[in-house]
């Protein structure tokens, strides 16, 4: 029997897939998984009943799994890797937390609107911190040869980066992070993120009210 999912909705289009990370991750995670799944785009701006009903903090992701429904894409994809090992998902512990500021300091400097405030460097910092993880272990991913879950998580996120920051900043990594961009052309060319990635117009729709309120 298929598992199902509630993510996201776009903003502005209740039919698209919407920009959410941690939605994205579970789907990535079913995906490498090879595991069959029903999708619920859920409108978080006109929230069903049945999904409250469901779900009453109204967040997504939450994934139906043994007749039960899940809340947390954490506690989702550890659930996902227990029930279904094979393959193995599971980051070595000394690498799960690699670039997990990249995000929020993405998420701010996106929001700024003082060039000098330091929050472009702030980012600067992160992605360099993972050129510097990433020049020095084997590749093309986090922890060697194959995926892991550290890698699931930051795809969407680095997605989101791209085509945000490109979109309202007109700014890109740096070429001279190699590394970085070599990683973000392996991720987004994995079959599991082309089946499941947000398009670029509902990225930028979904972050447009974060940068201009």
């Amino acid at each position: 029997m298929a598992l199902e999912v509630c993510v996201k909705a776009a903003v502005g289009a209740p039919d698209a897939l919407g920009d959410c990370p941690f939605s994205q991750r579970v789907l990535l995670t079913l995906e490498e998984k090879n595991q069959p799944y029903k999708i619920h785009l859920i409108n978080l701006s006109d929230k069903p009943q049945w999904f409250l009903d469901i779900n009453p903090q109204g967040k997504v992701p939450v994934l139906k799994i043994d007749d039960k429904w899940v809340p947390d894409s954490d506690i989702i994809v550890t659930i996902l890797d227990d029930k279904y090992p094979n393959p193995s998902l599971k980051t070595p512990p000394q690498f799960a937390s690699v670039g997990s500021n990249i995000f929020s300091t993405f998420v701010s400097f996106l929001k700024s609107k003082d060039s000098n405030d330091g929050t472009e460097q702030a980012l600067l910092v992160e992605l360099e911190a993972l050129e510097d993880h990433l020049k020095s272990h084997d590749g093309p991913f986090i922890a060697g040869e194959r995926v892991t879950e550290v890698d699931l998580s930051l795809a969407p996120k680095l997605h989101y980066l791209k085509v945000a920051l490109g979109h309202f900043k007109s700014w890109s990594v740096p070429g001279s992070l190699s590394h970085v961009n070599g990683y973000m052309k392996a991720l987004f060319s994995l079959d599991s993120f082309e089946k499941t990635k947000t398009e670029e117009k509902y990225v930028i729709s979904g972050w447009a009210p974060k940068v201009n309120p």
